[in-house]
């Protein structure tokens, strides 16, 4: 008789098990008062450009801090025609350094949930990003003793949960992945043909928002907050068994 049960459950870090996209809002903020003080935002269009800039170099740079200063930096190039000051660059830079020190919140409710779900499934933890800064997230959150494994990816798309299903000796019905975001947490881990819990953040970075998936697709969860991932989880797990 073929085995259906749940043996892994992945998390998503960012914006999932703690704040993140709050703090890069808000120095896209600053970031926009620096160049307005050369053009007009509005006829500079500067949010699109720096985003354009950002997913360019996202190849190059890949995600995090790092890749975003050096987006920002020539984005604030280009945007004001070289007229940046150096002076202006450097506040730029030190925007990255208040980025890569901003304290760890974990989301209400959401490590209850993650020793809820741990009770009853092996856990791991598959973030991407920067891996110092990553590294530093995790340990600042306090939950690194709640999942079997770590894994700081360079990219969250079907070959990285493929791997990771070798690697684990999984079949794709057998894991379930919990996340914020459709494009990386959701979309290929159904794909794949294995289940999603799709817990959305308030504000969601415009890259991760590219992705489409059904509302009623089969192997979907949808949660409002932390306090509804045990049951959705629940609901999974039997689901998984009986099919």
């Amino acid at each position: 008789m073929e085995d259906n049960r749940i043996k892994l459950v992945g998390f998503d870090g960012d914006d999932t098990l703690w704040r993140s996209e709050d703090y890069y809002r808000g120095a896209q903020v600053d970031f926009e008062q620096i160049v307005g003080q050369y053009v007009d935002l509005a006829d500079a269009r500067a949010h699109e450009r720096l985003y354009a800039v950002e997913k360019r170099n996202l190849a190059l740079f890949g995600y995090g801090v790092k890749g975003m200063v050096l987006s920002m930096i020539e984005a604030a190039v280009e945007i004001t025609d070289a007229r940046v000051s150096s002076r202006d660059l450097h506040r730029i830079v030190a925007l990255g350094k208040s980025l890569l020190q901003h304290p760890v919140e974990l989301l209400p409710g959401i490590r209850d949930a993650v020793e809820a779900i741990g009770a009853k499934h092996e856990l791991v933890l598959i973030t991407k990003g920067d891996l110092f800064h990553q590294e530093a997230k995790v340990k600042q959150s306090g939950l690194a003793d709640l999942f079997r494994r770590i894994e700081i990816v360079s990219e969250k798309d079907a070959a990285t949960y493929t791997r990771l299903f070798d690697e684990f000796e999984l079949q794709p019905r057998e894991f379930a992945m919990v996340g914020n975001s459709l494009r990386s947490d959701i979309a290929p881990v159904l794909g794949l043909g294995g289940w999603g819990v799709y817990m959305p953040y308030h504000v969601t970075w415009a890259h991760e928002a590219e992705a489409e998936v059904a509302d009623d697709a089969p192997r979907l969860r949808r949660v409002g907050d932390a306090s509804g991932l045990p049951a959705a989880l629940d609901d999974i797990a039997h689901c998984a068994a009986i099919h």
